[in-house]
């Protein structure tokens, strides 16, 4: 029998497999940052232990940063003690740090791969749920807890149970204006937030290949949110091309032999997955959330669901969402007044998102009574953004350009949403209280929330494609 592409790179990590238990996982990739870090800097020092392989850690500060005036000390007294223990901690043991001022810094999981650190065939981890996005050059990539942080440190491996397998296939050409977040948030409706628990998920089909890099990374960003432990991508020329040259990507004789062995990482025709989803992409329309799990996505131009189908349990659930959220059953989305736009995050700051948006709002302005946040993943997609142009014309739409981190995709930070005020937002959680006490978040594409900038409400992309 074959093996799919996570079998291949899982079993290529195993240490020890414990009879009738967890396998010792070998871990090549450990990226940290300043907020799940610090606990388990204190254990290991606590216990009198090193960190084993400190060359393979890479640290920065993205989570609690400030987007504007980062030159300046923090204001926050919790960001700033945390972003200075990251400092001190990587200091004392010889850790590469990308911080504030860094021409590296940026969110964990948009430097990686920028950087050329994100492999094809790694076994990566972080304390933080969105490192799935680095599946998308073929890794097995997941989040890992403080104490697990702890255990990477000691050790370089993870006690892991292996998960179950799921491919999806998404096959076919996207309507114009569908997007690879488009793609996500239809699967999330069809399979729900909870969907995918307990499974590695591969995402496979033509629509998947004819994906950029940076369209794949959105997609396995979102992976957490139907419940899986991971997502991966198979790698393939689209890949190759896009790390060739790359900072820390192999070179020379040594690209020859990584590449060779790259090419192996793949799906055999015979491999079986516990379980297959087929899309057609055709059936993909434009997407967005309406309630409070990234699972409760409907199309653009659609209704609201009823709750008149659902069981008890569903329906107090959708009920609660639908009151924080300030919307009524079986409404129309499309129209909804908007006062925020996000624009940023781990799953949508990379430089094609900014340059997608860009091209949209060329000699638009946005609405009066809208406020536009737009946030680079990084130093060098802020430094390329500004190189092209794009920071003049999003300053021509009235759109501000902040500077990297994770901003208003999570309430840690300054950049937060009012309690009240809804906001579009290209990140991966619309929770209660994600954005900020009281905020109600959209999640959509870039394409979406430049439309919606544009209006002032909610609106369908296909609305505003022609200019006038």
């Amino acid at each position: 029998m074959g093996k799919t592409l996570f079998e291949k790179i899982w079993d290529q990590h195993i240490v020890k497999t414990i009879t009738d238990g967890p396998s010792v996982l070998y871990i090549d990739k450990h990226l940290i940052h300043e907020v799940t870090s610090p606990q388990a800097f204190a254990g290991i020092e606590k216990r009198g232990l090193q960190i084993f392989r400190p060359e393979q850690i890479v640290a920065t500060a993205d989570h609690n940063v400030p987007t504007l005036n980062q030159h300046l000390p923090i204001k926050e007294e919790l960001s700033r003690v945390q972003v200075d223990t990251l400092i001190a901690n990587c200091t004392n043991h010889n850790i590469s740090l990308y911080g504030l001022g860094h021409p590296y810094q940026g969110i964990v999981h948009v430097i990686g791969p920028e950087l050329g650190i994100t492999q094809p065939g790694m076994t990566i981890v972080c304390g933080d749920s969105h490192t799935s996005t680095h599946g998308a050059f073929g890794a097995i990539a997941f989040g890992i807890g403080t104490s697990e942080v702890e255990m990477v440190f000691a050790t370089q491996c993870l006690l892991q149970t292996k998960p179950k397998q799921m491919r999806i296939n998404v096959d076919g050409d996207l309507k114009p204006g569908v997007l690879s977040k488009d793609i996500v948030l239809y699967i999330l409706s069809k399979i729900s937030a909870s969907g995918a628990t307990g499974f590695a998920v591969e995402y496979a089909g033509s629509t998947i290949r004819n994906l950029s890099m940076e369209a794949r990374m959105t997609v396995c960003n979102m992976s957490i949110e139907m419940g899986a432990r991971c997502g991966l991508i198979a790698p393939d020329d689209t890949t190759f091309e896009y790390m060739h040259g790359k900072k820390f990507a192999p070179a020379g004789l040594d690209w020859v032999s990584a590449l060779q062995k790259w090419e192996t990482l793949y799906s055999d025709d015979n491999a079986v997955f516990d379980e297959e989803v087929n899309i057609d992409a055709a059936d993909i329309p434009t997407m967005i959330t309406y309630g409070t799990n990234p699972g409760m996505s409907m199309a653009i131009n659609g209704l609201v669901p009823s709750d008149t189908t659902m069981d008890e349990k569903d329906r107090a659930s959708f009920i609660k969402a639908m009151n924080y959220m300030g919307i009524k059953p079986g409404a129309a989305i499309k129209g909804q007044k908007i006062d925020y736009v996000f624009i940023g995050s781990c799953t949508n700051s990379r430089i094609e998102d900014l340059r997608l948006v860009a091209d949209f709002v060329r000699g638009r302005h946005k609405a009066d009574d809208v406020e536009v946040w737009v946030v680079p993943g990084s130093k060098q997609v802020e430094q390329q953004a500004i190189e092209e142009g794009i920071d003049k014309i999003f300053e021509a739409a009235g759109f501000q350009l902040r500077q990297p981190g994770c901003s208003a995709c999570l309430g840690m930070n300054e950049d937060k949403i009012p309690a009240g005020k809804y906001c579009i937002s290209t990140s991966n959680r619309n929770f209660e209280g994600r954005q900020g006490a009281g905020a109600r978040t959209l999640l959509a594409s870039p394409l979406s929330a430049a439309a919606a900038a544009l209006t002032g409400r909610v609106t369908d992309v296909s609305e505003l494609s022609n200019k006038n």
